[in-house]
């Protein structure tokens, strides 16, 4: 029972309000959200084996059928973020099916470990290049893109979500930084918001 505690539990966040819209960036708490990584020298064919098609190489991701998305960390890690309520339930039964056993394939338990914030708007990327010294500019860092980096001085994976040509980037870091990279990147929109 312990071990399916986090499903009930709302994100990092819960002090807050989970939206934020100033008319050109859109910040909302994605952190009670379905997520589970894997990892270990059988993860690929684990996951081949359940049906996800995987990136090809490392800091890349790759959308499912079912609306989630797998981001391939390294050679041997991966995580699943279920950004549809189709893929919830797949992503929570994915962590609880998972079991010890011959293969060197390993959950990581993400919901436990990451908040995760989206930020929406064509700007992030001139935003994003006040707080993180990778270039983010969506010719660089296309759809799919995955960046292990310092954002605020602070450690965080920035995956570039977006589809049908709407600017997306997903933010995971530690869940005890949620609010802290929540007060950041309201601070860092204002300078791009829509003047009344």
């Amino acid at each position: 029972m312990m071990q399916n505690m986090h499903v009930l539990a709302a994100g990092p966040l819960d002090d807050k309000n989970t939206s934020f819209d100033n008319g050109r960036v859109v910040l909302s708490d994605f952190s009670p959200l379905a997520r589970v990584g894997f990892r270990g020298r059988h993860a690929t064919w684990y996951l081949q084996d359940r049906d996800y098609v995987l990136p090809d190489q490392p800091n890349q991701a790759r959308w499912q059928s079912d609306g989630s998305l797998v981001a391939r960390l390294s050679q041997t890690e991966y995580l699943l973020l279920a950004a549809s309520t189709q893929s919830r339930s797949r992503i929570q039964q994915e962590e609880l099916q998972w079991q010890m056993s011959e293969l060197s394939c390993f959950s990581l338990p993400r919901q436990d470990t990451h908040g995760w914030l989206r930020l929406k708007g064509e700007v992030l990327p001139e935003m994003m290049s006040k707080l993180c010294a990778v270039n983010l500019d969506t010719l660089q860092f296309t759809a799919g893109a995955v960046v292990q980096t310092s954002v605020a001085r602070a450690n965080a994976m920035v995956i570039n979500a977006s589809q049908n040509g709407e600017t997306e980037f997903w933010l995971l870091m530690d869940n005890s930084l949620a609010a802290y990279f929540w007060d950041v990147l309201c601070d860092a929109s204002t300078e791009f918001a829509i003047a009344d």
